[in-house]
């Protein structure tokens, strides 16, 4: 069972699974977030481990800290990748690997699974490869820790509740974003069937999370199973999840500045780099009453991009390092889940429950206002560069940009994400001829 991110395709057993994680941990064993105490965990690199040893009770913690940072990788190229598919932010750089996002070319795409990039001047996209490299890592590390007991591992509730939470968001994210999806060289997934995956991971999480008496775990499932939810239009067990979430409640994938590969992605492609700008939909947002928008905080930096050409437009949600942390579940989240699975009075309040988290006066809606509308509005603005208008834009079947972009480069149809053409040529499931 592996992730199909190479162009050539191992047998399929045991011995080369532990090589894998034996070569995971010779490369990357570094940080990663805890619920305990909500800071990094920091592991110490053991340099190359002999495959016995990946049988040891010892050895988990680093297992599951590895698998926890596989995650964070891929999640920072997916918040940047879907940022830029969504349009809310335009490629202001020369690289072709980069401008592709933009305009959605079909066939480019195909062949950019995606990588965790090593260089801090990166401008590579793509989240396919390094999403199911986490989503491995997470599954197969939660397996080998439930072989153990409570006495061999320390904290071992913990560590599977974690594992199950973030393996839960690997498969929403590519049930979500996917055209169609394959597991461990497995045949064609259904969006329902990855979604059905998905909800099993964050129920044991939230099982699990009960054991081990961590309130941040379980929070992160119901966020992420209420999300799972709404996909499938199960809008009764949305809301009843959503409403579970603790107020106040943020989960973050944490970064460093220790080493290029642990650098938050979005930071230095819009930041440091000017490599991405803010699309002209997200520039100037007002409220009702005429104010900035607080919750899109947008700078024009009265230059062009490295491609000479795209003014750059700073998004100033993220700033101060590239070891800035980016939400993957939070109570805000929830709450617009809740409205949009709700109606009447009960929409209303959770909308403004959110809006008094950035201090922004009540929505007092138009008569007749239509309040699905609202609600995607208000997600946009709250959930900016999180990478969930993506989805929105997937789910409720918005248009995407179109026509020619300021470089004469004519946007596609595409809209979901095909399977590379890594995974096509090398599963023999999707094989042809």
């Amino acid at each position: 069972m592996r992730p199909n991110t190479s162009t050539a395709r191992p047998r399929n057993t045991r011995g080369m699974r532990l090589t894998r994680l034996a070569t995971t941990l010779g490369v990357a064993l570094l940080a990663t977030a805890t619920s305990a105490c909500d800071k990094l965990l920091s592991v110490e690199n053991p340099g190359r481990v002999p495959v016995d040893a990946l049988l040891e009770p010892a050895l988990m913690p680093a297992l599951h800290a590895a698998a926890l940072q596989s995650f964070q990788c891929a999640f920072t190229q997916w918040v940047s990748t879907a940022g830029m598919l969504a349009g809310e932010y335009w490629s202001a750089n020369g690289f072709v690997n980069n401008h592709i996002w933009e305009w959605r070319g079909v066939q480019e795409i195909r062949n950019e699974p995606g990588t965790c990039a090593a260089a801090r001047g990166s401008t590579n996209m793509g989240f396919y490869a390094p999403m199911q490299r986490a989503r491995f890592e997470l599954d197969d590390s939660h397996e080998r820790i439930s072989t153990f007991t409570d006495a061999q591992v320390a904290n071992r509730a913990r560590l599977l509740a974690e594992l199950r939470a973030y393996a839960g968001y690997t498969y929403v994210i590519l049930a979500e974003s996917m055209c169609e999806m394959t597991v461990n060289n497995g045949p064609r997934l259904t969006k329902a069937e990855v979604l059905a995956l998905a909800e099993s991971r964050f129920t044991d999480a939230i099982a699990a999370a009960g054991t081990a008496n961590d309130a941040s775990i379980r929070n992160m499932a119901y966020v992420g199973r209420a999300r799972t939810r709404l996909d499938a239009a199960n809008l009764t067990g949305a809301a009843a999840d959503a409403a579970l979430v603790t107020a106040g409640f943020v989960r973050t994938a944490e970064y460093s500045e220790t080493i290029p590969q642990r650098e938050n992605r979005l930071y230095n492609l819009s930041v440091r780099n000017d490599f991405v700008s803010v699309a002209p939909a997200y520039r100037g947002l007002t409220l009702e009453n005429g104010n900035p928008d607080p919750r899109v905080r947008v700078n024009n930096m009265n230059r062009v991009g490295p491609d000479n050409n795209t003014a750059v437009w700073q998004q100033q949600k993220f700033t101060g390092s590239g070891a800035v942390a980016l939400p993957i579940a939070s109570y805000a989240e929830a709450q617009l889940i809740l409205a949009e699975a709700s109606t009447g009075q009960a929409q209303l309040d959770a909308i403004n429950r959110v809006r008094a988290l950035s201090n922004i006066p009540a929505l007092v809606p138009a008569p007749g206002a239509d309040m699905n509308a609202v609600v995607l509005e208000e997600r946009r603005r709250q959930l900016f560069s999180e990478g969930h208008r993506y989805v929105d834009m997937l789910r409720k079947n918005l248009p995407f940009q179109s026509g020619v972009n300021r470089k004469g480069q004519s946007y596609s149809t595409l809209t979901c994400i095909p399977l590379p053409n890594v995974e096509i040529q090398n599963n023999p499931n999707f094989k042809t001829g």
